[in-house]
Formats: C-alpha cells, sequence, structure tokens
C-alpha cells in the first residue's frame, strides 16, 4: 500500500468516526433537550398533568393556558411551534396540517385501543396526525342526586346556562344547537353538516336552532342572565348547578362529563339529553364526544415518544389514576361507580358517537358560529327580532368561503 493511499484510508477512517461522533452528540443534545408541550390545562390541573409527564422520564418544558389556539398561532408565524401542541378538537390542526406543519402519526396506536371517531384519517391523504389524549362525552344533561329531573320538554327556568368563558364564548350555545340536530336528524346528517357537506340553512340546522330560539322565548330575563353567566359559575360555589347562580331556582345542565370539576364533589347525576331538549322528547340517536388532541409539530424522536407513552394504556391509566379524566382508549378501566361506568361507555362503548360538530369545522366557520349563538340569545334578552333565516345565511357565506382541506376528516361518526 502505498504511503498517499495509506494517508487517504486514514482520512476516511477519521471522517467516519467524526461523523458517527456528531451523530452521537447530536443524539444526545436531543435526548437532553426538553420537549416542549403547549397545553389547554392551568393551575391544579396542570400540575396533574405535569405528574403524569413526570412518569415518562422524558425532559419536558410545559405552557398551560387557556389562550392556545392564539398562542400557537404566534409561535407558529414566530417559527419556534412547540414540539407538541395539545388542542380542544381537530379543527385548527387540520389547517396546520394543510400547511405542511405536522408530522404524522401513524402506527402510533392500533385499532384495538382507539376505535372511530377518535382515530380518524384525513380522507385525502390518509394518514393520522392527531391523538386524543383526554375525553368528554356531552348530549348529557346534569342534575342534583337528591332531585329528579324536570319533565320533558324541560321549561327554560330549568336550565343552568352560562355562555362565558376564558377563551372563546358562545360554545355552550353551539352544544344545544349540535345536540338538537344530532337527536333530531341522527348521526348521518349530522355528520356531513359538522364537514361542510349540509347547507346550514336547510331544514336539519334551521329546525334546531328553531328549537333552541323557541327554549330563549320563554324567559327574556333568563336568557340575559345565561348571556352574562360564565358556564363555570362564580369561584368556589361549586358549579351552576349547585350554586343557583346562572338562573334562580335552575335544576338542569347541559354540559359535558367535564362537568364534574365545577362541582367539586357535590352529588350530581346525568341522564341523556334527548328526552330533555326543547321540541322533544327525542329518542337517543347519538352521544356528542369531545377531546383534547395532540399533534406533533416536530420530528424529534423524543416528542414522539412522549405523545406515544401519553396516549398508550399506560399513560391514560396513570392520568385517570391523578385526576379525575376520561380516556378514549378501550383499555382503560371505567372509574368506579355507576356515574363513571356511564360516561365511560358513551366514551367507549357501542353506541354511535359523534365529535362535537364545531371542533371539526374550520377555525372561521367555528367562530362565526359561536357568535351567532351568542347573537341569537342577546336578541332573546331584548325581546329582538331573531331573524334566524339570517344568521344561517351568513354563516353559509362563511362556509362557502372555506378552501378545501386536504386533512379534513372523512367522517365524524361512529357506527354502532
Amino acid at each position: 500500500m502505498t504511503r498517499p493511499f495509506k494517508l487517504l484510508v486514514l482520512l476516511v477512517v477519521l471522517l467516519l468516526v467524526s461523523g458517527a461522533g456528531l451523530v452521537a452528540v447530536w443524539a444526545q443534545r436531543d435526548a437532553e433537550q426538553p420537549v416542549t408541550i403547549l397545553g389547554p390545562w392551568t393551575d391544579n390541573q396542570e400540575k396533574q398533568f405535569e405528574q403524569v409527564l413526570r412518569s415518562f422520564g422524558i425532559p419536558f418544558d410545559y405552557q398551560g393556558t387557556a389562550a392556545q389556539r392564539e398562542v400557537l398561532l404566534s409561535k407558529v408565524q414566530s417559527g419556534e411551534p412547540p414540539d407538541i401542541a395539545i388542542m380542544p378538537g381537530v379543527g385548527e390542526l387540520a389547517e396546520y396540517e394543510d400547511q405542511g406543519l405536522l408530522t404524522e402519526l401513524d402506527g402510533l396506536y392500533g385499532e384495538e385501543e382507539y376505535a372511530a371517531p377518535w382515530k380518524s384519517a384525513g380522507k385525502t391523504s390518509g394518514h393520522v396526525y392527531w391523538v386524543p389524549v383526554k375525553a368528554d362525552v356531552k348530549s348529557v344533561v346534569w342534575y342534583r342526586e337528591s332531585d329528579e329531573p324536570a319533565g320533558s320538554p324541560a321549561p327554560l327556568e330549568s336550565w343552568c346556562i352560562g355562555m362565558g368563558d376564558d377563551g372563546a364564548s358562545g360554545w355552550p350555545g353551539s352544544d344545544w344547537i349540535e345536540d338538537l340536530v344530532l337527536q333530531r336528524s341522527g348521526p348521518d346528517t349530522y355528520g356531513r353538516w359538522a364537514l361542510g357537506q349540509e347547507k346550514w340553512t336547510g331544514e336539519p340546522v334551521r329546525a334546531a336552532w328553531e328549537a333552541w330560539a323557541g327554549l330563549l322565548r320563554q324567559n327574556r330575563e333568563a336568557a340575559k342572565l345565561a348571556l352574562l353567566t360564565d358556564h363555570r359559575g362564580l369561584p368556589g360555589e361549586h358549579g351552576l348547578l349547585f350554586s343557583g347562580s346562572g338562573s334562580g331556582g335552575c335544576s338542569l345542565e347541559h354540559q359535558g362529563s367535564f362537568a364534574r370539576s365545577f362541582y367539586d364533589g357535590k352529588p350530581a347525576a346525568l341522564t341523556d339529553s334527548a328526552p330533555l331538549l326543547p321540541g322533544g322528547p327525542y329518542p337517543v340517536r347519538a352521544h356528542e364526544v369531545t377531546g383534547d388532541f395532540a399533534a406533533l409539530f416536530s420530528d424529534r424522536s423524543q416528542a414522539r415518544n412522549l405523545i406515544e407513552k401519553l396516549a398508550s394504556r399506560e399513560g391514560q391509566r396513570t392520568w385517570a389514576e391523578f385526576s379525575d379524566v376520561f380516556s378514549a382508549n378501550r383499555h382503560v378501566p371505567a372509574k368506579d361507580g355507576p356515574l363513571g361506568r356511564a360516561i365511560a361507555d358513551r366514551l367507549i362503548g357501542k353506541r354511535p358517537r359523534c365529535l362535537d360538530a364545531s371542533d371539526v369545522m374550520a377555525p372561521a366557520v367555528r367562530d362565526a358560529f359561536y357568535e351567532a349563538a351568542l347573537l341569537t340569545i342577546a336578541r332573546a334578552a331584548d325581546e329582538a327580532d331573531l331573524d334566524i333565516p339570517g344568521l344561517l345565511k351568513d354563516l353559509q357565506r362563511v362556509q362557502q368561503a372555506q378552501p378545501e382541506r386536504d386533512a379534513a376528516l372523512e367522517t365524524v361518526c361512529s357506527t354502532p
């Protein structure tokens, strides 16, 4: 072997060794850098969530905020998105996926863990880009255990209603309309409407909105109070159902399973909403469900590993032990007691389920929906013309202005 050739071989070996060293250094730095997470939980819920994260042994930096939509948008626009974002619904996440900002999560969990509609792929891409890490059931009504639910359909004075929130106000009103569309017209129509395939001005949505408006027209003072009241009630008063700060003598609350956290252990029971909704009683066609979905904005292996652990049956069980939360993972046992089992059955049982429609809609449509719901209550409180046809025409115009979304879901409802 000639001397120049020996030198060349030595140089190649040194380059290979140094390259391997650099890869090792980069891998070590990735492992040492905390995974950045943006989510909706603050205060005590933040502490409980961080307790779960610490159990995974992966360094993390969690930021909790009620304005996660605005904070995430700001971070994305500045070129510094978090590794993981957890959002209430998938409408926003679908827009980020359309921009090519999300990393696919295919193969992260199996069909035996998450069934439809929780595991949803884009209708065009066929890939999975988000996973539910917390779940709640809607289409239920809460009442005090010591009371019997009001007659069917229940009058406005029976309902504890509050439209206010730290983030986007108006969603408690949209929940009423969504539930009415679902119970009156069924999952197929509901699903097409949520995906923008059923017109806002069509009979199913118009009839549901009119039914809700008929309830609001019963008492202008109750409508006004609902407009001015936070959906959680006043601090320290155990929610609207137990404080009476919603409306005098109210005994029913149309709210998701997360309402238990407002009641602070007060004895509450739930029943299906369909028989009590205005214009009813209706048969129970399906249950509306909602969740907080995690999406990956980076290709870091540590971040993907953390999402995998959080969505796994072990991670979901751990969170259920640390906090009063529910999981969409079918391998997580129901909480003890009839109430926990009733909620779990509606979340992962054999009954049809549909994702919250406004959570699936494009953000512009969702925001217009919330605004229209608030405007309906405000007009009822003023005894003004509700002009529901005009509101629905405006919503249809917003819908038609939206571009086609590749990441839009193929379906939002499960089948029995």
